[in-house]
């Protein structure tokens, strides 16, 4: 065992050959989101107006995530799991605070590097370049580090040859090779991937599963949701089954994955 193990032994517990630290990053207790959704079809301003006016304006309370607990450890990598629609982008947009919770708490400890959406943060006239110093700033670089790291970002995003070209011309995998270098440009507290890692080729997929590695035993916490079931049991230590908005199984992945085999969709 190495003195970089046994000192991880020492500090937390070893899991998937990094270390897992007794410390909460992520605490989530009795989490809901709620949506109003309209079932009248208003074309305008005016129409809106009028039928607020007579009382004709009805809303349907859609329940998006219904009473989630859970916790996520320092070092851990977290996965969330379900079928299509039952609400893993809507948890993870909560814990980015993207969303607050109708009811509920989340509490985050440390700096957050969300990949939630393919394009999220970027400008589709600007060119990739432009982008890049964009997307840093709402992460929270200044210029200077942009600066400093740029070739860095362009060199794992492997895209030389396309940085003065407009985003809007970009594949969905060439967005998301230049958004994953850019949110992992540093080591976070916490990285939050939402199906980033199904989009691109293989190699590039396998490229940031190892750049996630590194991140690990750097102690970063990683939560993920990915419909490849795969994937989520070769990276995660602990998995949440979300099925129609409920909290259906949390414990050890490959528990909650061979759970999510046999009983998906119920």
């Amino acid at each position: 065992m190495s003195e970089q193990d046994i000192e991880a032994k020492s500090n937390g517990t070893m899991c998937k050959s990094h270390a897992i630290y007794d410390e909460d990053m992520v605490v989530v207790t009795h989490a809901s989101m709620h949506f109003n959704l309209s079932s009248e079809i208003v074309d305008n301003v005016k129409d809106y107006f009028i039928k607020l006016v007579q009382r004709k304006l009805f809303y349907q309370d859609f329940t998006a995530v219904d009473d989630i607990s859970f916790n996520v450890k320092k070092g851990e990598v977290f996965g969330i799991i379900g079928t299509n629609g039952s609400g893993k982008s809507t948890m993870l947009k909560m814990i980015s605070g993207v969303l607050k919770p109708t009811t509920g708490t989340i509490e985050v400890r440390g700096n957050i590097s969300p990949l939630i959406e393919l394009g999220a943060g970027f400008d589709p006239e600007l060119t990739a370049r432009e982008n890049v110093y964009l997307n840093g700033a709402i992460l929270g670089y200044n210029k200077k580090f942009l600066d400093d790291h740029f070739e860095q970002i362009v060199e794992f995003a492997e895209l030389h040859d396309f940085m003065d070209v407009p985003i809007k011309n970009y594949s969905s995998g060439m967005v998301a090779r230049i958004g994953f270098a850019i949110a992992t440009v540093v080591k976070p507290d916490i990285l939050i991937v939402d199906e980033i890692l199904s989009v691109g080729d293989f190699l590039f997929q396998e490229k940031c599963e190892n750049r996630i590695n590194e991140l690990m035993d750097g102690g970063t916490t990683v939560i993920i949701v990915s419909h490849s079931i795969e994937q989520i049991e070769r990276l995660c230590d602990r998995a949440l089954w979300i099925e129609k908005s409920k909290q259906r199984m949390l414990g050890p992945v490959d528990e909650v994955c061979e759970m999510y085999r046999a009983h998906a969709g119920d």
